[in-house]
């Protein structure tokens, strides 16, 4: 499932809260963006059609259908492929290229690789 930026941000809110309205969903979005209740009830629906949002009464109840993770995956595969000619290993050396690494973030990401190659 593709979602796009403005999707992911009512996403996010979902991600961050839990079950909430979509009133509620409206209200955080004008702060945050400021889009008007049009706007975010379309894109709602947007993904009330694609099924990432599960929709129940009483008062336009939105629940998450997808998590963040699932997202993050499809996300992170569909850069290595389209970036990355399909190589991690690619997208790892620019990452590493562009940012020094605290020696715990190394370390973490030795250890990611370990328990990948576990598996």
């Amino acid at each position: 499932m593709k979602l796009f930026d403005s999707e992911l941000k009512i996403m996010g809110v979902l991600w961050r809260e839990g079950d909430v309205t979509a009133k509620h969903i409206s209200d955080v979005l004008k702060e945050e963006t400021g889009w008007n209740m049009n706007t975010t009830y379309t894109l709602i629906k947007r993904c009330i059609k694609k099924g990432a949002i599960e929709r129940s009464e009483p008062h336009f109840l939105c629940h998450a259908r997808i998590s963040k993770e699932e997202v993050q995956k499809e996300e992170t595969e569909e850069l290595i492929n389209k970036i990355y000619d399909g190589s991690a290993d690619k997208l790892f050396a620019a990452l590493l290229g562009r940012k020094s690494l605290s020696a715990r973030q190394l370390e973490r990401l030795k250890e990611i690789v370990e328990e990948d190659g576990d598996t």
